[in-house]
């Protein structure tokens, strides 16, 4: 009866950790649009995603991300931050954006949460 209990037990505990162990880890994206002043979109603009370490909120830290991406032909720039946060981190970062093409240019900020698609406008304007 012991023995059997165990091997309950224990087929118990493997079930468990295959439900726990199988919650598949989802992206965690930026997509950042970008406008002109005539509220249209802008292809082929450089976006650039940049943020500071601050410790202990104070201050200014050294940048620890800096990311480009070129908007396509609907205004989007993706960013995928999938190696940035692993599974069970909790914590959001907010990164600064600074939009450019030609004489136009713009920035804004993003507030990064992991596993989900995260969005933000720029405006840009000579």
């Amino acid at each position: 009866m012991r023995n059997s209990n165990k091997y309950i037990l224990f087929a118990l505990v493997f079930v468990v950790a295959v439900f726990i162990g199988c919650n598949p880890k989802k992206d965690t994206v930026a997509k950042i649009y970008v406008y002109n002043n005539s509220n249209k979109v802008v292809p082929e603009c450089r976006v650039i995603l940049w943020g500071k370490a601050s410790p202990d909120g104070q201050g200014q830290g050294n940048v620890v991300l800096y990311d480009t991406a070129y908007t396509n032909s609907a205004g989007e720039a993706v960013f995928y931050f999938n190696e940035l946060y692993q599974k069970g981190m909790a914590g959001v970062a907010i990164l600064n954006i600074d939009a450019k093409k030609g004489n136009y240019n713009g920035s804004g900020i993003i507030k990064v949460e992991e596993e989900t698609t995260n969005e933000a406008t720029v405006y840009i304007a000579p």
